[in-house]
C-alpha cells in the first residue's frame, strides 16, 4: 500500500508541480482585486481639536506623524496625506499633563482603508489658563518738530486695551506699542491712524479693532524766514 501511495506521488511529478503552480496563478488571478490589500506608509497631519474654553496652547505637539494604511490594491494609490488626517481631541486636556497617546481610531481614512500603526504612539503639549488683562497703549513718536514747534500733549484713543494670552506670556508691566508716528514735518495739531503692536506675538487683542487714534497737539509757531 505504502510503495502503491509512494509510486502515485511521484510518478510524473514534474507534470503536477506544473499543474499546481498553473492551478495557484489561475485562483490567484481570480481573486477580485477588492479582496486584496497592501500597505503604505504615510506623514500626515496632526491637528489639535477642541481646546477648552479659557486655556491656551503654549507648547504645541509635532506638527505631523507618520502611519501605516492598509487599503485594498485597487484605491491604495488614492490614499495620500491629502485626505489623511489625525485629530488630537483636547476636550478633556488639563494644563498638568503633558503627555497625551496616540490612537489609531483618532485618525480619519478614507471607507475601506485602515490604520494599522502610528508613529510616534503618543506626544507632549503642554496647556496653560487664559488670561485678560488691561494695558496701556504707549505711541511711538519719531522724528522732531521744526524749530519753535513743541508738544504740547498727545491723546490716545483707547488709552487702554484689553489683551489675551497664557498666563506666562503677559505681564502687567507690559505696555501696547503703535506703529511708528512721524512728527517732522507737523506744523500744526494732527491726528493719526496707528496700528497697535503687541508685545507678545502670541497674545492678541480682546476686540476686533487693531487700531488706535494718536492726536498729536502742537504748540507754537514756524518763525519767519
Amino acid at each position: 500500500m505504502k510503495r502503491f501511495l509512494r509510486s502515485l506521488f511521484l510518478r510524473n511529478w514534474e507534470l503536477k508541480l506544473i499543474s499546481l503552480l498553473l492551478a495557484l496563478i489561475l485562483w490567484l488571478s481570480l481573486i477580485p482585486e477588492e479582496k486584496t490589500f497592501s500597505e503604505k506608509t504615510l506623514t500626515i497631519s496632526l491637528e489639535p481639536h477642541n481646546i477648552p474654553a479659557k486655556m491656551e496652547l503654549v507648547k504645541k505637539p509635532p506638527a505631523t506623524i507618520d502611519v501605516v494604511i492598509r487599503a485594498p490594491n485597487r484605491t491604495i494609490d488614492q490614499i495620500t496625506s491629502a485626505n489623511v488626517v489625525a485629530k488630537l481631541n483636547l476636550e478633556k486636556a488639563t494644563v498638568i499633563q503633558e503627555e497625551y497617546p496616540l490612537y489609531e481610531t483618532m485618525i480619519s481614512v478614507p471607507s475601506g482603508a485602515e490604520v494599522i500603526k502610528v508613529t510616534p504612539n503618543k506626544v507632549r503639549l503642554k496647556l496653560e489658563n487664559t488670561r485678560e488683562v488691561m494695558l496701556d497703549v504707549e505711541p511711538n513718536i519719531i522724528g522732531k518738530l521744526a524749530q519753535g514747534l513743541k508738544i504740547e500733549k498727545i491723546e490716545v484713543s483707547p488709552p487702554i486695551v484689553k489683551v489675551i494670552g497664557a498666563e506666562s506670556k503677559i505681564r502687567d508691566r507690559d505696555k501696547v506699542r503703535t506703529s511708528p508716528v512721524d512728527i517732522s514735518n507737523l506744523t500744526e495739531t494732527t491726528e493719526f491712524q496707528a496700528d497697535l503692536i503687541l508685545p507678545n506675538p502670541d497674545l492678541r487683542l480682546a476686540s476686533s479693532p487693531t487700531k488706535v487714534k494718536i492726536k498729536i497737539i502742537i504748540q507754537g509757531k514756524v518763525p519767519e524766514e
